[in-house]
């Protein structure tokens, strides 16, 4: 009973990885909101209620949780969920921001909504949960967050506005670190492999195969995505950021599937030029001449131009 005293919300808890936390979680003596408005994969209306069976799971195994049905791009209702929390258990000593959607078009078919949509739900959201949690969080001096990237973060075939949102986060993430860590609160961000419907559905299989028949994925990508493990191993790193031993781990990237969990660098130093003369101004022909075989070095091309013939 490592979350023993604690209550929280798990956000887009009605499936997938946002499940497999919530159940954990209360399993583990903490009090739970489970979030899910019951929106489609691509956030669409839907007359699905997945967070009642998630509700009736817990309680039956003697656990306690309240079902929370709105959307964390809503900033009024994500305040509101914050209050439901605080109000049914007393306080709030954890938010997991899981909630998440998929609009998958090449930028140049990518229309507007699509783009806003997915910001809206991922980033936005994002952003309304902490917003709001923060305040009762730092009264009570003590607070964690753990916040939902993605791989995609590096860049994704098909996915800019999903992979800039999922950068995003990160950098939200390592913000409220600095800016809350004084207080108590600790902020922590996960990049999970699993397979869930945002990754195991038929039509996104079926566009990934599309993707490395025409040489946009590798095969090692396409094998890597195909072979995905199940969400449950994502829970329990999680769930231990979220207790008191975790204290100190603050402002971190977390990548976690199957047998294996690993941090990533992220913004750091990799490889630097320096010039002492002339006020260290660089030329344009000193970069052409020194980048490619400093900087550059043994840096492959991420997608290098093909022939209009392949």
């Amino acid at each position: 009973m490592h979350l023993e005293g604690k209550a929280g919300i798990v956000t887009g808890a009605g499936r997938g990885i946002g499940r497999e936390i919530a159940l954990l979680m209360a399993k583990e003596g903490a009090r739970v909101v489970v979030n899910d408005p019951g929106v489609g994969r691509g956030g669409e209306v839907t007359d699905e209620q997945p967070a009642d069976a998630v509700l009736d799971e817990i309680a039956g195994a003697g656990g306690t949780a309240v079902a929370n049905y709105s959307s964390v791009a809503d900033y009024e209702a994500a305040g509101l969920m914050i209050l439901q929390c605080t109000e049914a258990f007393g306080k709030i000593d954890f938010v997991v921001n899981v909630a998440g959607m998929l609009r998958e078009r090449m930028i140049w078919n990518m229309s507007e909504d699509d783009f806003d949509a997915v910001i809206g739900v991922h980033l936005k959201g994002h952003w309304n949960m902490c917003h709001h949690a923060i305040k009762p969080m730092r009264a009570q001096r003590f607070g964690r967050i753990v916040n939902f990237s993605s791989d995609a973060f590096k860049g994704s075939v098909g996915q800019c506005n999903y992979a800039a949102a999922k950068a995003g986060i990160i950098g939200l993430t390592r913000s409220i670190a600095r800016e809350c860590g004084r207080y108590g609160i600790t902020a922590n961000a996960m990049c999970p492999l699993a397979a869930t419907r945002m990754t195991a559905d038929d039509a996104v299989i079926a566009g990934w195969k599309r993707r490395l028949d025409s040489g946009l994925l590798t095969q090692a990508e396409y094998d890597s995505r195909i072979a995905m493990p199940g969400p449950q191993y994502v829970a329990p790193i999680v769930a231990y950021l979220c207790t008191d031993s975790a204290r100190e781990v603050n402002g971190q990237l977390f990548h976690a599937e199957r047998a294996r969990i690993h941090t990533y660098f992220y913004g750091e130093v990799s490889r630097s030029i320096h010039k002492y003369e002339d006020d260290g101004m660089f030329t344009i022909a000193e970069l052409a001449n020194t980048i490619p075989e400093s900087l550059m070095a043994g840096v492959p091309n991420v997608a290098p131009a093909q022939d209009p013939e392949e």
